[in-house]
């Protein structure tokens, strides 16, 4: 938090107001805050059947006093002239934008997170962000801009209250009213860094919702990044196999170059939404086989009901 507000006030504009929802923190977030000028809404106790970041954003838009609210993570901070960016993508926008941080990553635990982000850049067409505005399929649960009505109008986070992965059923919301979707990459305008807290905080996070939020992707979109991640199965697998089947060598020779040329187009994604190493794209099979076995086990959790623990507490359903 203390980050995203210093880079706030150093910003070329500046909002109407800065609201800081202070959700019974024990990190002394309001007097942070407080210090810093922004306003501190003390939270009232979590409803049942809320989560607490939909409980916080409910309770910041019904005080802001703007006709555009931005909805910032604490853990995020704004590049120079970032807030400008995102001023100006949202008057190019219809009144719905979402900007996905740039992830910055310092610790090599943290380069597990790769195909977490290519999956959840990639279920949302973000990859298609250069030249297809207005027409994307969801929403960042980080960071969105949206026009008060627009807002209003689906409900708010009152309509989606009890989700973890609010960000995917609000876009379904707009989506439902034909409302469009803009979404924007967040290098050199807004970043953040997810998982300082260790290994097992990613791992957490990651398994608390990742089935569920694919559940919410649109078909066709979801079809295509399982194709995709079975040509890069298949890239590395093959080869192995060849190992101890016999076969012609040009077999071996085309999923020797398929295999280089995943590791160049994952390197080219990874680069576009993060700080990530050409080494993790060169020995892209462990993260995959990472991201795969804890998709796996979200998607037991979410079939046999299950709740996983998050932030040591169970988290709720979905």
């Amino acid at each position: 938090l203390p980050r995203l507000l210093d880079s706030l006030a150093t910003q070329s504009i500046q909002p109407l107001e800065v609201l800081v929802v202070d959700d019974h923190s024990t990190d002394r977030t309001a007097a942070v805050a407080l210090e810093r000028g922004a306003r501190v809404i003390p939270a009232q106790p979590l409803p049942p059947e809320w989560t607490g970041k939909t409980w916080a954003c409910h309770q910041g838009a019904r005080e802001a006093r703007g006709d555009v609210l931005l909805f910032l993570d604490a853990d995020l901070w704004l590049e120079a002239q970032g807030l400008s960016k995102i001023a100006s993508a949202f008057r190019d926008s219809q009144g719905v934008l979402s900007v996905g941080p740039y992830h910055w990553v310092e610790k090599p635990y943290e380069e597990f997170s790769a195909f977490f982000n290519l999956a959840m850049f990639g279920g949302i067409d973000a990859f298609s962000l250069w030249g297809r505005h207005g027409k994307h399929q969801g929403l960042f649960g980080q960071a969105l801009a949206v026009d008060r009505g627009l807002y209003e109008q689906v409900g708010g986070h009152a309509a989606v209250r009890g989700r973890i992965l609010e960000n995917f059923y609000l876009a379904r919301l707009f989506r439902d009213q034909n409302i469009p979707l803009e979404i924007r990459g967040g290098k050199g305008t807004l970043t953040m860094r997810m998982f300082p807290a260790g290994f097992k905080n990613l791992v957490q996070s990651w398994i608390k919702a990742f089935a569920s939020g694919a559940a919410q992707t649109p078909a066709g979109t979801l079809f295509t990044i399982v194709l995709w991640m079975v040509g890069a199965v298949s890239a590395f697998l093959f080869p192995l196999l060849r190992l101890w089947i016999s076969g012609p060598a040009a077999v071996s020779l085309f999923f020797a170059v398929l295999y280089f040329v995943y590791v160049l187009q994952i390197f080219g994604f990874l680069r576009r939404i993060g700080r990530f190493s050409f080494w993790t794209a060169l020995g892209y099979p462990l993260f995959l086989g990472f991201y795969l076995v804890l998709f796996h086990y979200s998607l037991f959790l979410l079939l046999t009901g299950k709740k996983p623990t998050w932030k040591g507490r169970r988290a709720p359903g979905q």
